[in-house]
């Protein structure tokens, strides 16, 4: 599964998750639009949710400031899919649900098409790693086990029904 991040570089450098995967040859960095490769983009405004039918050995993250990531940002070539409930572990967003970085888009995405052993490498990188697995085992589990969008879409309202 190649992993390929349009990249905005308007995030603190230090704290920056995509620039660590590139670091670590897990992601390939793209300045523009144009350079992006065409494959599944983690789109949080896409109208069908990601599932396992999704898996066209691409992914695509945007990576930018979440005061930018307005729905022009993600104006790429390819299949635009959403990412369904699942929860940060990140320090900045400990806990908040949909309030993912970019090493916790990758991470669900791999977990939901069915790499969950890549999606613990990417995660590998980063002292929480680990705990982004752990919050969302089940879930992850459960997306993983759908046939289409509406599966998973169907397992999100259980999880969000459980939540109020």
């Amino acid at each position: 599964m190649d992993l390929h991040v349009r990249y905005e570089g308007d995030d603190d450098p230090e704290k920056c998750t995509a620039r660590r995967l590139a670091k670590f040859d897990e992601a390939t960095l793209h300045r523009s639009a144009r350079e992006t490769p065409y494959g599944v983009v983690l789109n949080p405004h896409a109208e069908q949710a990601l599932s396992p039918a999704d898996d066209t050995g691409t992914l695509v993250a945007l990576d930018c400031s979440w005061e930018t990531a307005e729905r022009a940002m993600f104006e790429m070539d390819g299949e635009h899919r959403a990412l369904p409930f699942l929860v940060a572990a990140n320090p900045v967003n400990y806990g908040q649900p949909f309030q993912l970085n970019t090493v916790e888009a990758f991470a669900g995405a791999l977990a939901i098409l069915g790499y969950w052993e890549r999606a613990e490498a990417v995660l590998s990188h980063f002292s929480w790693g680990r705990t982004f697995l752990e919050l969302n085992e089940e879930p992850l589990r459960r997306y993983s086990e759908c046939e289409d969008s509406a599966d998973v879409v169907a397992v999100q309202e259980d999880y969000l029904a459980d939540d109020e």
